[in-house]
């Protein structure tokens, strides 16, 4: 699309990109239930063949922050019922502070984040995505490059 658009960046174009040997397929055998459960959804959702082995650290930390989250709101969720004042908890002297799940429920949104854009899993992430090469076909606009 860059060569089409005239590359309006004018950034060099890299011919000489790696390509992918093999697309990812089974969770790493150390994985819990649940996190194997969020690797399959994951690759579902994922467009064919973006995926590659090479993909699969970046899988995993995605996977294992989107496991932790899920898990720190369930608990926040749990400590909140019949509170009048959620997503607190009080020191030893009676001071309310912010409860510990909601740091670790903001700290891996923030990793979820940044893996989901780098695997190309936000919509502003999946606009720059052109499968046209790494799906095998012919890229049709190679003669305007």
């Amino acid at each position: 699309m860059k060569i089409v658009a005239g590359n309006p960046g004018k950034r060099a174009l890299n011919k000489s990109e790696p390509k992918a040997q093999a697309w990812l397929d089974a969770a790493p055998d150390w994985f819990d239930d649940l996190q194997r459960e969020y690797w399959v959804e994951a690759l579902k959702a994922a467009p064919p063949m973006l995926l590659s082995t090479m993909d699969e650290g970046l899988l995993v930390v995605w996977v294992c922050a989107a496991v932790i989250h899920r898990r720190a709101v369930i608990a926040q969720t749990a400590v909140d019922q019949g509170k009048a004042a959620p997503l607190l908890t009080k020191t030893p002297g009676g001071m309310p502070v912010q409860s510990p799940y909601v740091g670790i429920i903001n700290k891996q949104a923030v990793v979820m984040l940044k893996a989901a854009s780098e695997m190309g899993f936000t919509p502003s992430a999946r606009c720059r995505i052109n499968l046209g090469e790494a799906s095998g076909t012919e890229n049709p606009f190679e003669q305007f490059g």
